[in-house]
């Protein structure tokens, strides 16, 4: 084995996969002659997306879908992952014969610029230096990732997207396009989003990104240079986020106050409680397959995501003369991005006279229902793909 190769080893073992380095996807890469213009004022280049196409793209290249992924998401969709074995985190919605038809649809989803599963990221290397980027790459906002997809739509040959649809992060990329590239986009399907990050949600991530960086193999966000991970740090961060995706009624469904492997209290600190081992193994299996530094950049770029603030902080300014078809989805349990934020957009897009629909879908399993089998949300979606689709003529 060459230095070359145990070095790239111990990189993959700091990143958590090879993905980052060796992805097992297609890849679109951009020059120095295509930078990345960032809004942090400076220029990525060269840089690489990671991508996954389902189905076919049609004669007119009139029905292509942007599948846009959450915040620890990738662009395994509705593939398995070469790295959990698991299928893809929508499969139960995009398919032949599913909401988002494969039959009828040709299906695009990328792994965001700032991520750890083949597009550039922190984990990357650095061209300059012939190391991973850690802090050194500039930070990254949603607008930045749609302008990389941008690019990555271009390069397929597409000129228009017959729909632009995700949960979370990948709702407010989402808006993002119809803010970005209104002309580009016939239907939006925003879910469980917002047009800004609370207060609250920026106190979460904030509390995750000190968990990272409190870990001593975080080494300043240098770990790769000692083959080191900041894996408990990382796990913490995840157990506390992964709290704000669940709702108090479904931790009490599933968990309620029971004892793990145990009759009676132990009168220490392991894991007395089903939630508490449930929390940590969360945690735990998070780690093998997400760069901490990934999760810190990830987090900001939520954090920063304010579409009013662009617009003299009056939200319907963004949306006026929209041609988009828009359809959001709210879930009554999720807390993480309650119904009255999605409204907001809603009452957002009616004052600047844009074509709405919405849809509170009433569950008690939290904002993470947007990835569990929800057959009503299943059926909003299929109708107003539907609809949006005669109206475009597919």
């Amino acid at each position: 084995m060459t230095i070359a190769d145990t070095a790239r080893q111990d990189l993959e073992h700091a990143a958590g996969n090879r993905e980052v380095y060796e992805p097992s996807s297609p890849v679109a890469h951009f020059g120095e002659d295509e930078p990345l213009l960032l809004d942090a004022g400076r220029a990525l280049s060269p840089f690489q997306i990671a991508y996954n196409t389902y189905g076919t793209l049609n004669d007119d290249k009139s029905n292509a879908v942007l599948v846009c992924h959450a915040l620890t998401g990738d662009h395994y969709a509705a593939s398995q992952s070469p790295v959990t074995g698991k299928p893809g985190w929508w499969s139960s919605i995009i398919g032949p014969g599913k909401p988002i038809d494969t039959d009828r649809f040709f299906v695009i989803c990328s792994n965001v610029i700032g991520g750890c599963m083949g597009s550039t990221g922190p984990a990357s290397i650095d061209p300059a230096t012939g190391e991973p980027y850690g802090l050194d790459l500039p930070v990254i906002t949603i607008r930045d990732m749609v302008r990389a997809q941008a690019m990555l739509v271009e390069r397929l040959g597409i000129d228009t997207l017959f729909a632009v649809i995700g949960g979370s992060m990948g709702g407010m990329q989402v808006l993002q396009w119809t803010v970005s590239y209104p002309d580009k986009v016939f239907a939006a399907l925003p879910i469980a989003t917002g047009a800004r990050h609370s207060s609250q949600n920026i106190a979460f991530h904030e509390v995750g990104r000190q968990a990272v960086m409190a870990d001593p193999d975080w080494h300043g966000g240098r770990y790769f240079a000692v083959g080191k991970r900041p894996r408990k740090g990382l796990a913490v961060a995840r157990m506390a986020a992964h709290v704000t995706y669940l709702s108090e009624m479904a931790l009490h469904r599933k968990f309620g106050r029971n004892l793990q492997d145990r009759e009676t209290l132990g009168f220490g600190f392991d894991a007395d409680f089903q939630i508490e081992s449930y929390l940590r193994h969360q945690g735990m299996t998070f780690v093998d397959r997400f760069d901490a530094n990934s999760y810190l950049y990830m987090t900001r770029a939520m954090d920063y995501f304010d579409i009013a603030g662009d617009f003299g902080g009056r939200l319907a300014n963004a949306f006026l003369g929209a041609k988009t078809r828009f359809c959001l989805v709210s879930f009554s349990s999720d807390w993480l991005f309650p119904t009255e934020e999605n409204r907001a957009v809603v009452h957002a897009l009616n004052a600047a006279a844009a074509s709405v629909s919405f849809v509170e879908i009433e569950t008690d399993r939290g904002h993470d229902a947007f990835l569990l089998d929800e057959p009503h949300f299943f059926a909003a979606i299929d109708g107003f793909v539907s609809s949006a689709a005669r109206a475009r003529g597919l």
